[in-house]
């Protein structure tokens, strides 16, 4: 298996060969999860710190179970009561984490580039749980190996991505490893909720909803990332799915064995309808959140093989 990677900071670096590296790794893992005995030893004697400076519930239990069933000693640090309240920097935080000496660190930050930046001063892997806008790379590798479990294959595929585009970190890592992977990627949603410039990615936009939805293999729901926006983005939640909202009746538009996604947590009755959230023969959303466990698996194991393997690069 190849991946050179010393951290996971976002999809952008990944080559086309690593990202299959992961996914398959992963998918070992998705298999070993639904034994009985889960265990394993991939890190045993090394520590994890998880910091997530933005709440977070199933990221943060994902990549907690992650190292607990590979055998690392994890930790989890209450950033919202931390230092950082205080005043402290994020150098100092960075200073003071070498002092505990872990060898794989996993972050969340509201700030875009806050991740790499920790990544630049600790003497360990990092793994970006989610950056501001940026990137949330295990997300798009987790919504990658559910794709490729439900369709078969992962390239070639006419991908719908569909909402809140201008928000949404997964919406950036998802087109970057889907277009890696030489899928059709069409963004769906008003014009105040796409980025500009956002053709120049390689993909289509569409405003109309079943347009965008017309034939595609799968559909990938967004939800609406409020606490970001600092303006009117949408007339009303009532409005808003009554024109991007995903029903039946605009599902109909997409291939008849297309799948429905959602990185959750759902807004239902704003982003997605609840019946078609809960149709256990399209919607794969709960495949998802099995598939996060067993990439975030994959991808510290491959992190730590690379820590073990050259450690004085690492701790350079």
């Amino acid at each position: 298996m190849r991946f050179d990677q010393r951290h996971l900071l976002g999809i952008e670096p990944l080559r086309p060969d690593e990202i299959t590296t992961v996914l398959d790794l992963a998918d070992r893992y998705a298999a070993h999860g639904r034994r009985r005995e889960k265990h394993g030893a991939a890190l045993a004697g090394l520590t994890q710190i998880n910091m997530f400076f933005e709440n977070s519930t199933r990221t943060q239990a994902s990549f907690e179970l992650a190292g607990k069933r590979l055998g690392a000693d994890v930790m989890n640090m209450s950033m919202q009561a931390s230092s950082i309240k205080k005043g402290e920097t994020l150098i100092d935080t960075a200073m003071t984490l070498n002092a505990m000496h872990p060898d794989l660190l996993v972050v969340r930050h509201p700030h875009s580039g806050a991740v790499d930046l920790l990544a630049q001063k600790v003497n360990c892997a990092v793994l970006n749980a989610g950056d501001g806008r940026h990137e949330h790379p295990t997300q798009a590798l987790l919504d990658a190996l559910t794709i490729r479990r439900a369709k078969g294959r992962l390239h070639r595929l006419n991908i719908a991505i569909c909402g809140d585009i201008a928000h949404s970190r997964v919406a950036r890592s998802n087109i970057l490893l889907l277009g890696k992977m030489e899928n059709r990627i069409r963004l769906v949603g008003p014009a105040t909720l796409m980025p500009a410039g956002i053709a120049d990615f390689g993909v289509e936009v569409y405003d109309d909803m079943r347009k965008g939805l017309e034939g595609v293999d799968v559909v990938m729901m967004l939800r609406l990332q409020k606490e970001r926006m600092d303006g009117g983005f949408i007339p009303s939640e009532r409005e808003y799915f009554y024109r991007y909202g995903l029903d039946a009746e605009k599902l109909a538009c997409a291939a008849p064995d297309a799948i429905v996604m959602h990185p959750g947590p759902m807004n239902r009755g704003v982003e997605i309808d609840g019946t078609i959230a809960d149709d256990i023969n399209r919607s794969v959303i709960q495949d998802q959140v099995e598939m996060g466990v067993a990439v975030r698996m994959a991808a510290m194991d491959l992190l730590a093989r690379n820590l073990r393997a050259h450690p004085k690069e690492v701790m350079a």
